[in-house]
């Protein structure tokens, strides 16, 4: 008998595919509460997965570049049904809210100019904000457990908001770091709680061999490659598709430590980088994602879709836009099947290697200081209609213009923090309510 045949009851792939279609359609709320979603689902109604399975799939997927959320359920996916259970799992926690952001995208793009819409979005914004704070928060309670974790954090804060230090370089840091506590002084990092070994080492087989790994991992990348080729060939890398692309294909690389780490990463570059929004317009496509189901890297789509309308090149830009969200999506969402299908079948021999699992402690310890971070630039955007960017010798400094502070922005943001942290209404209420807000505040004004 296989390990999934003993470990995972027998399921159907009819009956898996309707209940991905479900988690995909219901998977609000950013990756905490799709995971908790999954979880409740897999593990504790349809029994599919025991804990220690699930729980060391995860720790596996927080490992990677891009939407720990998503991987999650294409890892199980997988664990249910190989390859194909890993795609369909994977395409349908993506397509439902993609389809809705696509509609979104076009509304904004052609629409955000007017007053009321505008409004609306002033007061998203303003809840966005504290989506983030709860963020650190939830993050921190559970990965700042120890001295050495709170100083990781603080120290990636200070390199990335401070010294703008690349986040690869912030990631690959913190699991040196943890991987050396690890030797010198075990538990040192995680205070004897951390994350822990994902369960007890089994010796049996993972579905799929390592040579079926290697063929599906080499078709997702030349899925991935093809079209970023094809575009840099066609039209050359100053092209904005082309820009788009090959950003996007980075992202998917380099952006370790859960979405909320890879959005900060997305707004910096988008905005300062490569010009493609202004940090407003960064905030209302966050504010967007959350509303919709699916991972919040699905900002992602809505920045592609922005920056090829802008730029349509011989296309109408509602076109352009539409074909820059795809394209987002492609490079985005294709390198995820690909860092499962090849690394699933080897990491789930490494069940409870106390080494790898310092070096998750330290590197979601860093995640703190990195999504902090996104905070305090949101909220210097936010809060100030000026802000200007100085140096000060290797330090970066933003500092803000004290008689551009907006006060309707901060009595909502601080309206949205009683909601949400206080009396834990419902992400999507709050935001609908402080889109409300916005507008009555824009009326008002």
């Amino acid at each position: 008998m296989s390990a999934v045949a003993r470990e995972v009851p027998a399921v159907g792939f009819a009956e898996a595919t309707r209940t991905w279609l479900r988690i995909g359609l219901l998977s609000f709320g950013g990756p905490a509460g799709q995971i908790a979603l999954m979880h409740r689902v897999l593990v504790e109604e349809k029994r599919w997965v025991d804990e220690a399975r699930f729980l060391h799939a995860l720790n596996y997927c927080m490992l990677l570049p891009g939407p720990e959320a998503q991987q999650l359920a294409t890892y199980v996916g997988w664990l249910l049904h190989g390859i194909r259970g890993g795609v369909v799992a994977g395409l349908l926690f993506i397509v439902p809210g993609a389809l809705v952001m696509l509609a979104l995208a076009t509304l904004y793009a052609g629409y955000a100019d007017l007053a009321p819409v505008a409004a609306a979005f002033f007061g998203i914004k303003a809840a966005v904000l504290v989506v983030v704070v709860e963020a650190v928060l939830r993050i921190g309670r559970r990965a700042l457990r120890s001295r050495a974790a709170v100083a990781v954090a603080a120290a990636a804060f200070v390199a990335i908001f401070l010294l703008a230090v690349p986040f690869p370089l912030i990631v690959l840091a913190a699991a040196a770091t943890g991987w050396l506590l690890h030797r010198l002084r075990p538990g040192l990092l995680t205070g004897g709680s951390g994350h822990g070994p994902a369960g007890a080492a089994v010796d049996e087989r993972p579905p799929g061999s390592a040579r079926g790994a290697f063929a599906a991992a080499a078709v997702c990348l030349a899925l991935w490659a093809a079209p970023v080729l094809a575009l840099l060939l066609a039209v050359g890398p100053d092209d904005a598709f082309a820009r788009i692309a090959l950003f996007f294909s980075k992202m998917a690389v380099v952006t370790f430590g859960g979405a909320y780490a890879v959005l900060g990463y997305i707004a910096q570059q988008a905005v300062e980088t490569y010009g493609w929004l202004a940090p407003g317009e960064m905030l209302d496509g966050l504010g967007l994602a959350e509303t919709t189901p699916g991972p919040l890297i699905l900002v992602g789509q809505f920045v592609g879709f922005l920056a090829a309308w802008r730029a349509p090149g011989p296309l109408d830009p509602w076109s352009a836009g539409a074909a820059g969200a795809a394209l987002t999506l492609w490079v985005t969402f294709v390198p995820c099947f690909l860092w499962i299908f090849l690394g699933a079948p080897f990491i789930e021999r490494l069940r409870g290697n106390r080494a790898l699992d310092a070096a998750l402690s330290a590197i979601t310890a860093a995640v703190v200081g990195v999504v902090l971070n996104l905070g305090v630039w949101f909220a210097l955007h936010l809060f100030f209609a000026a802000v200007a960017e100085t140096r000060a010798g290797p330090l970066r400094l933003f500092v803000p213009d004290w008689s551009s502070v907006d006060p309707a922005a901060v009595g909502l943001s601080l309206l949205a923090a009683i909601a949400l942290l206080r009396l834990k209404l419902p992400m999507p209420a709050v935001l609908a309510g402080a889109a409300v807000l916005g507008v009555v505040a824009g009326a008002v004004r």
